[in-house]
């Protein structure tokens, strides 16, 4: 059974998935925003929701008992949607300037995508980006050979991961139905969540968020270290319910089609 047997659409999540080896640029931006309102949070707390829109990412964190502590430790009460405002006012040009230094793609990703092309299916994604915050990324992307057929962004649905309204909106927007007939790629918890409510097949990236390194830092580990990293990070999202978990979105094409065999 081939592919195009199977499938009709794949939805490829961006930082983590795509890009940005290990989802950096996100990380460095919420911990620079955080740290311009005196408020200190570690990388763990960042990465803990992932995926979700920037908006609701904030919204999350400062409800993070360790961060609301820290809030109102600097500011002497809790964080309101003033400040919430703030915090996305400067957390925009942060996502632009870091997404762009981090907007390579992940080696492989563009003969995946020539693959699944190849084999007759079309290709979409969607990020907790913002628009404005996707267009570095974007023209970056094009210049590697990689321009989707189509791309939601957060705030483009009326609720963003977990819900699968985004998803909806692609099929919906490229008349691609059933849900069953779409394979949702994505690095983080709430991205597998996503694509676990609309009902389409999940494939999980461990060498994204779950892994949590940049390709460098990945790449200076010893061979049982890198071993050990990667096994915990297929846990992460094996628990989250992905339907199949691969190491990087360069082995997908091969996995798609193991897995129907």
């Amino acid at each position: 059974m081939t592919l195009k047997d199977r499938y009709d659409l794949v939805i490829f999540d961006w930082a983590g998935t795509m890009v940005d080896f290990g989802c950096e640029a996100p990380v460095k931006a919420l911990l620079e925003a955080f740290e311009a309102e005196g408020v200190a949070i570690d990388e763990a707390a960042v990465r803990r929701d992932m995926g979700k829109a920037k908006r609701d990412h904030v919204t999350c964190l400062l409800a993070n008992a360790a961060v609301a502590a820290a809030w109102r430790d600097r500011h002497g009460r809790a964080a309101d949607a003033v400040d919430i405002e703030r915090i996305m006012a400067r957390l925009g040009p942060l996502m632009r300037d870091h997404a762009a230094a981090a907007s390579a793609l992940i080696p492989g990703a563009r003969e995946t995508v020539d693959t699944l092309r190849a084999a007759g299916l079309r290709i979409a994604s969607s990020t907790g980006y913002t628009r404005e915050m996707m267009q570095p990324v974007l023209a970056r992307a094009a210049e590697q050979g990689y321009v989707p057929d189509h791309l939601v962004c957060s705030g483009e649905t009326p609720l963003g991961r977990p819900s699968p309204l985004m998803i909806y909106k692609a099929c919906a927007e490229l008349g691609v139905w059933p849900l069953s007939r779409v394979v949702k790629v994505d690095d983080a918890e709430a991205g597998i969540a996503e694509g676990k409510a609309a009902g389409a097949f999940t494939v999980g990236v461990a060498s994204g968020n779950a892994l949590g390194l940049s390709l460098e830092a990945f790449d200076a580990l010893s061979p049982s270290e890198r071993s050990d990293k990667l096994v915990a990070a297929r846990r992460v999202l094996h628990d989250a319910g992905a339907d199949l978990v691969i190491d990087s979105v360069a082995e997908l094409a091969a996995a798609l089609e193991a897995d129907g065999a």
